[in-house]
């Protein structure tokens, strides 16, 4: 079967006119009354032909997953040959993975990768990609100053890709099946993760082994931190910061009248696990701070709200479980629950009827690291960073600890639950939840506690895989 791919001369031809018959002219104009505007990218050219050798020999290797188990038995001992060793594995890891989500992204019909917001995230990642295929092999500690250097500039560059792609896949739900879209987007969405994981982990080791209180080939074991790796993620805790922080949010959105509901945690309290902090804040933020919205909102919506006016909303309980393997956070609320016809587009990028005003508001959020920082003002974060600069701790590359967005505390974007589940399931977890419309939801998130799951992606393009 001939390879259908942007470089291929005759498909563009073929796939404008699959456009055509899908109801998109010229300008880019729907046919049909109530579909959003589709933005091509015809002001910035259409996507590059580039030679396609140069990608096939990419594309014909296969990512090497890691486990978190692995990223900390390997930096635990951490020496100038193990931190040369770690950039040469990103330095051929990252283009390689990179490469699968181009080739995916020239797998996509021709007028979805000629909108405009997916053809910048196209021509970014082929950007980084041609960037990183071209570094020479890491041989002494100058080269990989450089290399991180690269890493840095790339990760910032990339915090628009999640907005982007957020905004090109709701302008574009009508081009293609709802399934389809949300296929690409978890396997895109799981690898900008573990691009990110590798990349920032490098980034922290190669702190750590600058650090004046570092001693090359001296164990880590007894730091709170191994890279981006928090060691003994304590869940009672992350719970509690996490959920002092939406209160706080909640407070600046709703303002000093409205009464925010308490937040209560039982169960088994001493639970930990390795994880990366970053990861497990944002899937608790997310959770916690819907149902403190919801049950805020129907608590304010009462019946009897004039006759009672000084009761309390109920609480938002959470639950913590140990078992061998697993660590199980539930969340439940009485905020009354998920709309029965919002349910289909709960864990989906498209989201149907309320695609338009979802786009407005990503169209206020320019970047997005998607992590729990980005909700807080710019004080508090300030003060996070002054933290992240201690011993032990990990340092700011553009992940959780930077202000990377001006997001408002009370603006939706309709993808804190599917990209939520893509963090969970990335260290082989879930994400699940229960709704009881008129009373509310309980949010089941399962962790792996050992830490020897591998990353779960895709570990080549789509259809190259078949």
């Amino acid at each position: 079967m001939p390879r259908l791919s942007l470089q291929n001369a005759t498909a563009p031809i073929r796939l404008m006119r699959r456009a055509g018959a899908l109801g998109v002219v010229a300008r880019g104009q729907p046919r049909f009354p109530g579909r959003q505007p589709i933005r091509f990218s015809h002001s910035h050219g259409s996507p590059k032909w580039r030679p396609v050798s140069v990608l096939d020999e990419w594309v014909a290797k296969e990512a090497r997953p890691i486990s978190l188990r692995q990223l900390m038995v390997f930096g635990r001992s951490l020496t100038e040959a193990r931190l040369i060793s770690s950039a040469n594995y990103v330095r051929t890891e990252l283009p390689t993975r990179i490469a699968h989500r181009i080739r995916d992204m020239q797998r996509l019909p021709y007028v979805v990768v000629t909108n405009s917001h997916v053809n910048e995230v196209y021509d970014l990642y082929y950007n980084a990609f041609d960037t990183f295929r071209k570094i020479r092999e890491i041989k002494t500690l100058e080269d990989n100053d450089q290399l991180c250097k690269t890493i840095r500039f790339t990760l910032k560059a990339h915090l628009t890709v999640i907005p982007k792609l957020a905004m090109g896949i709701l302008e574009c739900s009508g081009l293609m099946e709802a399934k389809e879209l949300d296929r690409f987007m978890n396997t895109i969405l799981k690898s900008r993760i573990s691009r990110r994981v590798i990349a920032e982990q490098h980034l922290a080791l190669t702190d750590t082994f600058h650090a004046p209180w570092f001693s090359p080939g001296a164990k880590l074991s007894e730091t709170e931190f191994i890279g981006e790796i928090f060691l003994k993620c304590i869940a009672k805790d992350v719970v509690e910061r996490c959920g002092e922080e939406i209160r706080d949010i909640a407070r600046r959105a709703y303002g000093p009248d409205v009464a925010i509901p308490q937040i209560k945690i039982d169960g088994h309290l001493d639970a930990s696990f390795p994880y990366i902090l970053s990861h497990l804040e944002y899937i608790i933020g997310e959770l916690l701070r819907n149902s403190v919205q919801a049950v805020v909102e129907k608590h304010e919506h009462r019946k009897d709200k004039d006759a009672n006016p000084s009761r309390p909303p109920p609480p938002i309980e959470v639950t913590i479980c140990e078992s061998s393997q697993h660590v199980i956070i539930r969340i439940s609320d009485q905020g009354g629950g998920v709309p029965h016809g919002s349910l289909p587009y709960m864990w989906s990028f498209s989201k149907g009827p309320a695609s338009g005003q979802l786009l407005a508001n990503l169209g206020q959020v320019p970047k997005l690291a998607a992590t729990m920082q980005e909700l807080q003002s710019e004080d508090d974060r300030e003060g996070v960073n002054a933290e992240a600069s201690k011993p032990f701790q990990p340092s700011s590359h553009g992940n959780s600890l930077a202000s990377l967005s001006s997001r408002p505390p009370n603006l939706r974007l309709g993808m804190g639950l599917p990209l939520s589940r893509v963090y969970a399931e990335y260290w082989a977890g879930s994400l699940a939840l229960h709704s009881l419309e008129g009373y509310g939801v309980d949010a089941f998130l399962q962790i792996s506690k050992l830490g020897n799951k591998n990353e779960q992606l895709t570990t080549r393009a789509t259809m190259d895989a078949v």
